[in-house]
């Protein structure tokens, strides 16, 4: 049986390597990808500069290709998981999915105000009621550009919406709250200094947070929602280089 498993898993690594070098040749070159079996099959070279160009960008491929590969098992994964919540969005409809943070956010700021309000700061009940609501709002505009059924809109918009309505309640009620402050606050800061002094630049937009703001309680909320678009465009990325080495359907 484990040696059964074992040929699987090298059949699929391999043919996964097959179709990204593929891919990479048809950049460039006709017919590459899945050719072979085809009336006209794989396009060949047969002037000696042709042969010459392709076999170095075949040569360049390989290590592109060794390194893109576990970005696309982690796309694998994460495909998986957003596929569960997409039947599940599916299955609720956009009057469901906004009931449903309604219902979740809503129950939050509710149960802040009426049961917890004694582990929040003054302002921590009505700071977490506006949270949830632009958690809310979140959600139906995520809900709305994956609905319209466009990659990029999909890649810019949903992922980074989709990230604000799961995560900013949560952010928000540890601003106000000692007990979870400690928790969720002092990783806020080290991923903000992760994208300060070694992540990606997004447009300058982190070196200008970080010149302006000294990162008081409310300017998580901040940093927050602006890391919510650079992890939700590389979620969306790696998501549909997935989707483009293994279809849906396979």
């Amino acid at each position: 049986m484990a040696a059964g498993n074992e040929q699987t898993l090298v059949e699929a690594i391999k043919y996964d390597v097959r179709v990204m070098h593929e891919t990479w040749m048809e950049f460039v070159f006709p017919r590459q990808r899945d050719a072979a079996d085809t009336v006209l099959g794989k396009w060949e070279p047969e002037e000696t500069g042709e042969v010459i160009s392709y076999r170095l960008w075949s040569a360049l491929g390989v290590p592109v290709v060794s390194i893109v590969y576990p970005l696309v098992l982690l796309g694998y994964f994460f495909r998986y998981q957003t596929r569960k919540i997409n039947v599940t969005a599916v299955r609720l409809g956009f009057v469901g999915v906004v009931v449903m943070f309604t219902v979740l956010w809503g129950g939050l700021a509710a149960l802040v105000y009426f049961q917890f309000q004694w582990a929040f700061s003054s302002n921590g009940p009505l700071a977490i009621a506006a949270a949830s609501a632009v958690a809310i709002v979140s959600s139906a505009l995520s809900y709305g550009f994956w609905r319209l059924d466009g990659r990029p809109l999909t890649v810019l918009f949903a992922y980074p919406f989709a990230l604000t309505a799961i995560f900013l309640p949560p952010v928000v009620a540890a601003l106000f709250s000692t007990y979870l402050a400690d928790l969720i606050l002092t990783r806020s800061d080290s991923l903000a200094s992760w994208f300060v002094n070694e992540g990606p630049s997004v447009f300058g937009l982190i070196d200008y947070l970080e010149e302006n703001f000294e990162r008081q309680e409310y300017h998580h909320v901040i940093i927050w929602f602006v890391v919510s678009f650079p992890v939700g465009w590389i979620l969306g990325t790696i998501v549909t280089l997935a989707d483009l080495i293994r279809p849906k359907g396979e």
